[in-house]
């Protein structure tokens, strides 16, 4: 059996070695090898911004393992859930890897969600910036990158409220909003419209996003950041959530769970 720490992917090396921080942190604590994977992206970043191992992505790491005789899979999903839009699509992956006639069973650990912990992490992450910066009952944005999956914006609804309930009089509003996908219903507000609005468009706002890793989204030179700096309020972003200290532990548990079967995974078993 093979265990891979898996994220979305992508074109920025501090994502990836992200990943591999990560993977290694969890593997101490499982106490079981963990390799770093990407669903797809990350194979295009220079091996030399990554000491020099090149990434690997979903299909061609498949192969190799497949190779070396191994044909059973973990996943642990470095991303929010395993039920949202990245989790399909990569179902939807493995799946058309296996009616390529490929002789493999594969399994995804339950994600953060599923464990209970991205609320609670999400609310450190506020209290933490409402520590370093001394605010006073600011407003509060959690922000997903939006699109057309309908689960994952009910996802950030639900953990929205979760952070709100968790918060309480600390901070003055919580409201969730999307980074981008202004075309479906699910996804508006949009980041750029609520910091427009009152409550969120002067004074102190918090945005909290619900990214694991910076890129081209998250971190400081991403789109949050650079609408943030165009709002009319004063926005502290909350650090990422993929290096919050809880993640490993929770994923590691996750992992163990699954290998275990004493509990079910997020993805309801083995998938032949």
């Amino acid at each position: 059996m093979t265990f891979a720490l898996i994220d979305n992917g992508s074109l920025e090396p501090a994502a990836h070695l992200r990943l591999r921080r990560a993977a290694a942190a969890i593997a101490e604590r499982a106490g079981l090898p963990v390799h770093a994977l990407s669903w797809k992206h990350s194979d295009r970043i220079p091996a030399a911004a990554l000491a020099g191992q090149p990434a690997w992505t979903l299909a061609p790491w498949i192969r190799a393992q497949l190779a070396q005789r191994e044909h059973e899979f973990v996943f642990v999903p470095f991303f929010s859930s395993v039920q949202g839009a990245i989790g399909s699509a990569l179902r939807r992956d493995l799946k058309s890897l296996q009616h390529e006639a490929y002789d493999f069973d594969f399994r995804f650990a339950a994600g953060l969600a599923a464990r209970h912990a991205l609320a609670p992490i999400v609310a450190s992450r506020v209290r933490e910036t409402l520590a370093a910066q001394k605010l006073l009952r600011p407003a509060v944005i959690v922000v997903d990158h939006g699109g057309p999956s309908a689960s994952s914006a009910a996802l950030r609804d639900r953990v929205t409220g979760k952070v709100r309930s968790l918060l309480g009089t600390e901070v003055s509003a919580v409201s969730a909003a999307s980074l981008e996908g202004a075309d479906h219903v699910h996804s508006r507000p949009l980041l750029a419209d609520l910091l427009a609005t009152p409550g969120f468009n002067d004074g102190d706002v918090v945005v909290a996003p619900l990214f694991f890793a910076p890129g081209r989204h998250a971190g400081p030179a991403g789109d949050i950041a650079e609408i943030c700096r165009a709002a009319t309020a004063r926005c502290h972003v909350t650090g990422l959530i993929g290096d919050h200290p809880n993640v490993v532990e929770v994923l590691a548990g996750a992992l163990r769970d699954a290998l275990a079967r004493t509990v079910p995974t997020e993805a309801g078993g083995y998938v032949s």
